[in-house]
């Protein structure tokens, strides 16, 4: 909905909207700017608020430390469409990009490093099974 916003041509069909209706084939407009304007966010903002409030606390945290309730998701929404249409230009982000990268997975040892690293193991396997041995020779020995 954003590119169509922003006067893109895209083609596309109403059916991929929410609201929706697939028996009437026409869509309810009003279902369709509740969405547009975070309505379904301050639904479950609410019903989370009286089921579960120690989860809506955490889960809604930062909105929370804001200042923003469910009541003022649309007018939030609204000032936010607004400003995106007053000026539309992505702003550069102020976060400083990691020093680092983290890696999850190993890196690709080579053909040499593989060998070596076997051969290391050998010996280390080699070493801990003879003094396994020597400590059996010891017992026999008393």
């Amino acid at each position: 909905m954003g590119a169509l916003d922003g006067g893109l041509d895209i083609p596309h069909s109403d059916k991929r909207f929410a609201g929706f209706k697939k028996d009437e084939k026409n869509l309810d407009a009003e279902i369709h700017r509740k969405y547009i304007f975070g309505g379904h966010v301050a639904d479950y903002m609410r019903s989370m608020a009286e089921e579960e409030p120690e989860k809506y606390q955490a889960h809604f945290s930062e909105y929370l430390k804001k200042g923003i309730d469910a009541d003022g998701m649309e007018g939030l929404y609204k000032k936010v469409h607004a400003a995106i249409r007053a000026d539309p230009t992505m702003a550069k982000s102020t976060k400083k990009p990691p020093t680092t990268h983290k890696r999850y997975n190993l890196k690709k040892l080579t053909y040499e490093q593989r060998k070596a690293r076997l051969v290391e193991r050998l010996n280390a396997l080699n070493s801990s099974a003879g003094a396994d041995d020597d400590e059996d020779e010891e017992e026999d020995d008393e």
